[in-house]
C-alpha cells in the first residue's frame, strides 16, 4: 500500500543551485478516509499538508453490486478529474468543499491527472434483524481504484503509473434509505378480471404476488396442513416502490396511467428450491365467518433480488391475510 501510495509523492520542486537534484517527499494515505463534500460532488483525502481529490458525478456509484472481477469502469475527462495537491500547512475541507474556498493554507504544488481509468468495485452494506434474520441494504461499499493514470506535473511533466501499478483511492460509503416494507397484514384480491393477484399497498409501497396456483393455494376449505407452492416464473412475488401513491385501480388500469412512476425499486423473489427449502409460498385456511375464510400468507425462506444486489426476507415473513367467500 505505501508503494502504492508513494507514486502520489509530491516531487518538490526544490532544485539545489548546483545540480537540479529533485527532493521527494513520500506520502502515505494508508489509514486515511474518504471524505465527501456535502454540497459538491467531490471525494478526498487528506493527509497532513496533502490532499488527494476525486471530483465525479456521484451517478457513477450505482446503487447496486457489482459482478465479482467486473468492476464499473469510467474514464478520467471533463467532469472527472483526480488531482493530488500540496499545501504550505494542513488544509481543511474548507479548501475544497465551500463554495468560495478557504485561500490559506496557500497551495504550494498541484499535479492533474490527464488521462486513466477509474475502478470501482461496489458492494451492499446491510443490517440484520438478529430476531426475524430479515436483512435490509443501508448503503454501498464503492471501493476506488486508479488503473494506467498519467500526472501533468507543473513544470510540464508528466508521470504515469501503468500495468500494475495502481492507486488504491479508497472506500466511500454511500447510504440509501432502507425499504419501509410497512404493510400490515391486511392484502387484497386484485380486481382486475381474470387475475390470480394479491396486493399489499403501503402508500407507495406494492408487495404483489401473482400466482397461477391461485386456486390451488386458496381453497374454500379450513387446512390441517398450510397449501404450498415454490416461487417460480408463474408463481411470482414482486416489491415495487412508486413515486406516489398506488392502489388496486391503478393496476387495473389500461393503460397503466402516466404517474405515479415506478422507481428503481423493483425487486423479484429467487425461484424456491425445494431440495433447499427456499422461496416458499404458504397459505393458511380458517373459517372466518358464515360462508367466508380467512387465508394467512407466508413467505418462507425468500430472498429479493435486483440486479446483483438482494436481501433476504428471513425465515417466515407474515406477508398478510385476505378473506374470500
Amino acid at each position: 500500500m505505501k508503494r502504492i501510495l508513494g507514486l502520489l509523492a509530491i516531487i518538490l520542486l526544490i532544485s539545489a543551485c548546483d545540480d537540479g537534484e529533485l527532493t521527494v517527499d513520500t506520502i502515505d494515505f494508508e489509514d486515511v478516509p474518504v471524505q465527501k463534500c456535502p454540497q459538491k460532488e467531490i471525494l478526498y483525502k487528506i493527509s497532513d499538508s496533502k490532499m488527494l481529490i476525486l471530483a465525479i458525478p456521484l451517478d457513477n456509484f450505482e446503487e447496486d453490486e457489482t459482478p465479482e472481477n467486473n468492476p464499473t469502469e469510467v474514464n478520467i475527462s471533463g467532469d472527472i478529474q483526480v488531482i493530488y495537491r500540496q499545501y504550505s500547512a494542513a488544509p481543511t475541507s474548507a479548501n475544497i468543499c465551500d463554495l468560495v474556498t478557504s485561500a490559506t493554507p496557500n497551495l504550494t504544488e498541484e499535479w492533474i491527472a490527464t488521462s486513466g481509468t477509474i475502478q470501482i468495485t461496489s458492494t451492499a452494506i446491510k443490517s440484520v434483524n438478529t430476531t426475524t434474520g430479515i436483512t435490509q441494504i443501508t448503503g454501498y461499499r464503492h471501493y476506488i481504484v486508479f488503473q494506467d493514470i498519467t500526472f501533468l506535473r507543473p513544470d510540464g511533466s508528466t508521470q504515469a503509473y501503468l500495468g500494475e501499478d495502481t492507486f488504491v483511492f479508497g472506500n466511500y460509503n454511500a447510504t440509501v434509505s432502507p425499504l419501509a416494507f410497512g404493510f400490515d397484514e391486511e392484502a387484497n384480491k386484485s380486481t382486475c378480471d381474470n387475475d390470480n393477484r394479491i396486493f399489499n399497498f403501503n402508500s407507495s409501497e406494492a408487495f404483489i404476488l401473482d400466482l397461477a396456483d391461485y386456486a390451488n393455494l386458496f381453497q374454500s376449505a379450513e387446512t390441517t396442513t398450510p397449501r404450498t407452492a415454490y416461487i417460480s416464473a408463474t408463481n411470482k412475488v414482486n416489491y415495487r416502490l412508486y413515486s406516489g401513491t398506488v392502489n388496486n385501480t391503478y393496476f387495473c388500469t389500461t393503460p397503466v396511467p402516466a404517474t405515479p412512476t415506478l422507481t428503481d425499486q423493483n425487486w423479484f423473489a429467487n425461484d424456491g428450491v425445494e431440495a433447499d427449502g427456499t422461496g416458499i409460498i404458504e397459505v393458511t385456511t380458517t373459517n372466518s365467518s358464515p360462508g367466508f375464510f380467512l387465508h394467512t400468507i407466508r413467505l418462507k425462506k425468500v430472498t429479493m433480488t435486483k440486479g446483483n444486489s438482494d436481501f433476504y426476507l428471513g425465515d417466515d415473513y407474515l406477508y398478510g391475510s385476505i378473506i374470500t367467500p
